[in-house]
């Protein structure tokens, strides 16, 4: 066999190797891409359902938040505090990430952790951290301060939130007391 005959088939091998990749290739452009199965990362943040025009939106009532209090764990609490752990730490003395440190926030003023920079909404925002006033935020902070810095939807569960609530409150050195 001489050289001719082997560049020829070099040749038809390669020909045949790029028709199929070239093939497979446009195949796969033509085609949709395929979502994952699982993806690789799961944030624990919950979406909020989108509200349908015309559908009354429910209104959060502290209310009913507060009556759950006395009856709330602090373990199941400690479990949605879960979700804050990426923004936020709760040791005493803990450093702040994208938002401040949460040691004693119930019954802190608003904006004042030191060294923490807020933002305009929130430093513009008078009072404590009161059960109340945090369940409220905690529940939807978009609306209840418009304009704050915080990317996160809100607990919308009222005894994940109460729940949430009472372990904040063991928060620090004296937790303050429970509201009647």
């Amino acid at each position: 066999m001489d050289a001719f005959e082997v560049n020829k088939t070099a040749g038809a091998v390669l020909s045949a190797l790029l028709v199929i990749f070239a093939s497979k290739t446009l195949l796969d452009i033509g085609h949709r891409e395929h979502k994952p199965a699982k993806p690789g990362w799961a944030l624990p943040i919950t979406e909020v359902a989108p509200t349908v025009p015309g559908q009354p939106v429910a209104k959060f009532e502290p209310s009913e938040v507060l009556a759950l209090l006395p009856k709330a764990s602090a373990e199941g609490g400690q479990d949605v505090f879960k979700r804050c752990l990426q923004c936020h730490t709760a040791e005493k003395g803990g450093p702040s990430r994208v938002g401040p440190n949460l040691w004693g926030i119930v019954g802190r003023g608003r904006a004042k952790t030191a060294g923490f920079p807020y933002s305009d909404a929130m430093k513009n925002h008078p009072g404590d951290w009161t059960f109340e006033e945090l369940g409220k935020y905690l529940y939807d902070p978009k609306t209840d301060i418009p304009g704050n810095k915080m990317a996160f939807a809100g607990v919308k569960d009222k005894v994940e939130l109460a729940e949430l609530l009472v372990y904040l409150r063991k928060l620090a050195d004296t937790p303050a007391p429970l509201p009647q």
